[in-house]
């Protein structure tokens, strides 16, 4: 039994033939990462992390979680110009680990990816609800939230409405996606910085005092919420078979994506604290809530408008995501061969769009979701950290490969990388990591009973040659 047998790095381009359309450019994959990070963490996250804790110093949070993001981000470019194949950290992994590491690396993406759409879609439907109510509309109890029975819910009737929605519009092909996104996040980035001007005349410097009420260790907490905020990044590189020129494009995406919403996150994160006090934070909207309590109103509804336009597109890169990565497990055999079918007409995998977009639609529908988001930070960070080491391990096993792009500093910065995910993981509480490791175990079965009999490395490998 070799459950460390690697996949030639000529193989993932070569296996079957389902085949993707290359349309995406670097504008195109900037649009799609800044579609993916800049969502629910800004608009919802960043209230509950000043709160509790870490008070003014919340910016310190931004930047410590930008940091470990960026260093983070360095690494998947280096492997995105050098494998450009769907798959994201799962085909890196493949490469530099073997097999069952991939395995287990793609079932905790598929876990980061669906646990945050289902996530992303709750809050996009509470969004969503404040603004029908702003104008008299008001939906039935039943068809307001997941079920509970204690306050009369039935099923999560807007939040199902979307992820089908967005599921027909990935079915269409990846550039009409594409020009959805970029259109969205136009308005997305307009909503933010109108935050931000607005809401600079109403900060009050002594709202910033005491600066670090809770201390550095509520820093790192703090760090460790607002890391959802930054999640999505890592999802570009599962585009990288439908990118004109990978090597080149991939790692301008990523990086650019990242700056630009830390930028923006940080400076948002000042605005917030300086208007309102960290205390009065703790609400669902903390964005929109600081521009009712400077009294503008009216700004604070188009917030509201910006917070759905912006969960809207990471739901779109979140589904996207999900959708490719089945796909490059299904064509290495690890999962059942009809989820890596292309249509020959729009060269997306519509089967296995509408099968995710259907499972997410029950989970976010009936299921409450409240305390599964750092799953996906969990999920998240554990996928960068096996990145990070993945670099040093290729650099001594293939010194020669070709690389579009390379990060200095080896092995320093993917050390540093490994060991800030490592720590943001440790600050993650004792539910998150029992309901990680209870996901990981559910895999290796998996693995076990289908995925290493039906590996195309476990059969006739001459087409991996």
């Amino acid at each position: 039994m070799n459950l460390f047998r690697k996949k030639p790095l000529a193989a993932p381009q070569e296996i079957g033939a389902s085949k993707l359309s290359k349309t995406l450019g670097a504008f195109d994959l900037t649009a799609l990462g800044v579609g993916a990070i800049i969502g629910t963490g800004i608009f919802v996250m960043t209230g509950v992390a000043a709160a509790e804790h870490a008070g003014p110093a919340l910016v310190l949070s931004f930047v410590i979680a930008g940091l470990a993001c960026v260093l983070s981000a360095l690494c998947y470019s280096e492997f995105a110009s050098t494998i450009p194949v769907s798959g994201s950290a799962y085909a890196y992994s493949y490469v530099a680990f073997g097999e069952l590491l991939a395995w287990i690396l793609g079932w905790d993406l598929v876990l980061e990816y669906g646990v945050a759409a289902a996530a992303v879609s709750s809050g996009w439907s509470g969004y969503f609800q404040g603004l029908l109510e702003g104008f008299g509309v008001h939906l039935p109890t039943a068809l307001s939230g997941a079920y509970n029975a204690d306050e009369g819910t039935f099923i999560n009737l807007p939040a199902v409405v979307i992820i089908l929605l967005i599921s027909s519009l990935l079915t269409r092909g990846v550039k009409e996606t594409a020009r959805f996104n970029e259109v969205i996040v136009v308005v997305k980035i307009a909503v933010v910085l109108l935050f931000i001007f607005t809401g600079i005349f109403y900060v009050k410097p002594e709202n910033w005092t005491p600066f670090m009420p809770f201390g550095f260790h509520g820093i790192m907490n703090g760090a460790a919420t607002v890391f959802f905020a930054y999640i999505g990044f890592d999802a570009l590189s599962t585009a990288a078979e439908e990118v004109k020129r990978p090597q080149r494009d991939l790692p301008i995406g990523i990086i650019s994506s990242l700056a630009i919403c830390t930028v923006l996150y940080i400076a948002v994160s000042l605005v917030l604290t300086g208007i309102v006090p960290y205390r009065s934070l703790n609400v669902s909207d903390p964005v929109s809530f600081a521009l009712r309590f400077a009294g503008q109103d009216m700004i604070a509804g188009l917030i509201s408008v910006g917070a759905i336009a912006g969960m809207t597109t990471v739901l779109l890169v979140m589904l996207f995501g999900q959708t490719r990565l089945l796909f490059a497990i299904s064509r290495d055999g690890l999962l059942p061969k009809a989820l890596s079918r292309v249509s020959s007409k729009t060269h997306t995998p519509v089967r296995s769009t509408w099968m995710v977009g259907g499972v997410i639609a029950v989970l976010t529908g009936f299921v409450p979701l409240d305390r599964l988001a750092n799953l996906t930070s969990i999920g998240t960070l554990f996928a960068f950290l096996v990145v990070s080491l993945g670099v040093i391990v290729l650099r001594r096993t293939q010194p020669g490969l070709k690389r579009g792009f390379t990060v200095p500093w080896v092995p320093a910065i993917p050390l540093l990388s490994a060991a800030a995910c490592a720590y943001l993981m440790y600050n993650l509480g004792k539910e998150t990591w029992i309901g990680f490791f209870i996901w990981l175990v559910v895999g290796l079965m998996i693995y076990a009973l289908y995925g290493y009999r039906s590996s195309l490395l476990n059969g006739d490998d001459s087409r991996l040659k």
